[in-house]
């Protein structure tokens, strides 16, 4: 009994941490989605008469240095950093998990191949291979969504290229296939399971470098563009005000900070399990 208390201890640690994190994000969606269909409003609306201005009963998170509802921008950016870090960790799974089956059940050319453009990805800084992409077509959504689904499928390649090479030559495996069942089987019974909990994780973890490649790039003015509101926009843009309106300025930074904790302690919480 002694012995089984620690492990007890950080199972249900890690369950909490897990629950706590979804409803963080629950939340956080919740106010993202629901915001503008219980407060009307347009987020690139100026109201220069009320710049500034303090949460009140007209706009519930006061207004930016152009005087635009920051409640409506903040939902917005919300809105936009997770569709991005959806549509990003989506790819890079597929395409990445894909990969690393195929490299490890194939091996040979295959596998060098597969290796050699996650290696070339990986001797480029991240940022610096995604602000090249944007280079090339500035304000384009494509090619932000490109970059860094080109920077993350990387991970998901190396980790499931690592958990189905041995199972590929398991007596499992050899078993299945001796029976006459096809890939599709295989990859159902054997590796699945073995790669879920591993993928889910992963995947908790990309979604938030997601989140922040999306603030950073934005923050540098080579991300999402304006009037588009995005946090790390927003933060440049309220950057000179900090001094006279700080509780405007912080905004997007808590919320982006609560965004971040929220997957990483999803993810922390699968990967404890």
């Amino acid at each position: 009994m002694m012995t089984e208390l620690p492990v007890q201890t950080g199972a249900a640690s890690s369950s909490s941490l897990r629950w706590a994190g979804l409803l963080l994000l629950l939340l956080l969606l919740a106010f993202g989605f629901a915001a503008p269909v219980l407060f009307r409003g347009d987020p690139a609306q100026q109201h220069l008469a009320s710049v500034l201005q303090y949460p009140g009963k007209q706009f519930l998170l006061g207004t930016d240095h152009l005087g635009r509802d920051m409640l409506q921008r903040l939902a917005a950016a919300v809105r936009i950093s997770v569709l991005i870090a959806l549509l990003t960790t989506a790819t890079a799974a597929l395409f990445g998990v894909g990969a690393g089956m195929l490299a490890a059940m194939r091996g040979g050319w295959l596998e060098r191949a597969f290796s050699l453009l996650a290696d070339t990805i990986l001797a480029l800084p991240g940022l610096l291979l995604v602000l090249l992409l944007v280079a090339i077509t500035p304000g384009a959504y494509w090619n932000l969504y490109m970059g860094i689904s080109l920077v993350l499928w990387v991970e998901f390649y190396r980790m499931s290229r690592a958990i189905v090479e041995p199972l590929a030559c398991s007596s499992g495996v050899q078993a299945s296939r001796l029976l006459g069942f096809g890939n599709w089987y295989v990859i159902r019974r054997h590796f699945w399971p073995e790669l879920r909990a591993s993928i889910l994780t992963l995947s908790a973890f990309a979604a938030a470098t997601s989140v922040l490649s999306v603030a950073a790039l934005g923050f540098v003015h080579v991300g999402v563009r304006p009037p588009t509101p995005e946090l790390g926009q927003m933060m440049t843009e309220l950057l000179p005000y900090y001094q006279e309106a700080p509780y405007i300025f912080l905004q997007p930074i808590l919320l982006l900070i609560l965004l971040v904790l929220g997957l990483n302690l999803l993810a922390g919480g699968k990967a404890h399990e």
